[in-house]
């Protein structure tokens, strides 16, 4: 990365960081989408076992990752401010803090799945698929966990591409591991939609190993001899990261841990709901890849920007970013107006769930457009290390305001399964309106010279 002058300048640096980014996410969203799309073309009791048991571990993978998250704004901050003989020894600390992660996990997992599952009014086939998804899945916590550290101390440092073809490499393995699983080939058996589970654990060790080899072999990442030290556990570099880390792994856990509560709650309405909901949410995640991406650019740029005191450059390029998601959106929700039926063929061949996901398919639309303000917004803040109020706006926008607004209209009108969305669009919408507030807050304070961003 460089400091630039001129808005031309800085809007090919957003792309040059951005893009490999959008490639990297749509990959990682990739592997998810072959798990329903794959689910859903053996049974809806295999779209729903996998509907149910991705509902229970994304708000655990997106929210635990949030927290190793923090090493992007730290990394980024300390290279715009010439520190970079710090680097190694904080990226090594993340990498323990990971595998004390990945064990907590684990071990919680060990006593809380069989209680969640029992207690959900599910069918006995869903609910099997559902435990073993997770059990296999748990095989992989640890590897992603790692990798998540590694990619984020590459992205940092500017090197988007580098984890876009890592994360390439996977789709392949991802894909051929869910066909042979799933359907039963090569001597092997028909697992359903629980093969996805062990297919996504072993692609997880696959990205994990390659980034190991990236980062120890690859110039400019081994000129840093992150693996040629072996550091004692620094629990000051541990409260640091966790600082910063918890607010943002909570703040994400909140987002998409409404999502998961919505189609847990979906357990009380039939298989063909949560199957179409599934669908339908699947499809909507894949938008979300646009806004993510930019807020993770934004996260870099910013960072790069606010660690060097370039608080103007800074400004400017969250504005861009915010611009950039909002048209995309637009765009997004006309293409998904236009093809709302070849959108929902694609995951299912079943009538009844093929026109129940068409609905949802409408609501989804209006909850993407918040989330392309709210998403870049988040990406901004983390970049100035501005973590606490994300994290507060977050929790009151979605769990006091949007799912008990769905809970209510599910459970007292006669929305039915469609009050659920619009509490999950009043939440967005919320959030989006907050997080703008707290950004021209900060970028006001920066620009007075009063928030001492750049440690």
């Amino acid at each position: 990365m460089k400091s630039t002058d001129k808005l031309s300048q800085k809007i090919k640096q957003l792309f040059v960081i951005l893009l490999p980014i959008l490639v990297t996410q749509l990959a990682m969203f990739a592997m998810n989408f072959f798990d329903t799309f794959m689910s859903g073309h053996v049974s809806a009791k295999d779209l729903a076992g996998v509907a149910i048991g991705t509902s229970i571990w994304i708000p655990i993978q997106t929210g635990l990752s949030g927290i190793l998250f923090s090493v992007t704004p730290m990394v980024a901050q300390l290279v715009g401010a010439g520190r970079k003989e710090e680097i190694p020894f904080k990226v090594v600390q993340a990498l323990y803090l990971a595998v004390a992660v990945s064990a907590a996990v684990l071990l919680a997992g060990a006593f809380a799945l069989n209680p969640i599952l029992e207690n959900m009014n599910l069918e006995e086939p869903v609910r099997r698929i559902a435990r073993l998804f997770l059990i296999s899945i748990a095989f992989g916590i640890l590897p992603l966990f790692l990798y998540t550290v590694l990619r984020c101390f590459i992205d940092a440092l500017g090197h988007t591409k580098v984890t876009m073809f890592i994360t390439l490499l996977s789709l392949p393995v991802n894909g051929g591991l869910n066909y042979v699983l799933i359907y039963g080939k090569m001597g092997l058996p028909a697992l359903g939609g629980a093969g996805t589970g062990v297919a996504s654990a072993i692609t997880y060790w696959v990205i994990f190993l390659v980034a190991l080899a990236v980062a120890a072999r690859m110039q400019p990442f081994a000129a840093f001899g992150i693996f040629r030290k072996l550091y004692r556990v620094s629990m000051s570099v541990w409260k640091e990261l966790l600082k910063m880390g918890v607010p943002i792994g909570f703040a994400i856990l909140f987002e998409t841990s409404i999502f998961a509560a919505v189609t847990l709650l979906m357990s009380n309405f039939n298989t063909v709901t949560i199957a179409a909901h599934q669908a339908a949410i699947n499809f909507a995640s894949f938008l979300y890849m646009i806004p993510l991406s930019i807020s993770l650019s934004l996260t870099i740029l910013v960072g790069f920007e606010a660690g060097a005191g370039r608080y103007k450059d800074a400004r400017q390029y969250g504005y861009l970013g915010i611009g950039l998601a909002v048209g995309m959106s637009l765009l997004c929700a006309v293409v998904l107006w236009l093809f709302n039926e070849q959108v929902a063929g694609i995951y299912t061949r079943e009538p009844d769930v093929l026109a129940l996901t068409q609905h949802f398919l409408i609501y989804a639309i209006f909850f993407q457009l918040s989330d392309a303000i709210a998403a870049p917004i988040q990406g901004a803040l983390r970049g100035y290390k501005d973590v606490n109020v994300t994290f507060i706006v977050a929790f009151v926008s979605y769990w006091v305001v949007g799912l008990p607004v769905g809970y209510g209209l599910a459970n007292y009108t006669d929305l039915g399964a469609y009050g659920y969305w619009i509490g999950l669009i009043s939440g967005l919408a919320l959030g989006a309106f907050g997080l703008f507030a707290r950004l021209a807050s900060v970028q006001r304070k920066a620009r007075l010279g009063l928030a001492a961003f750049a440690k």
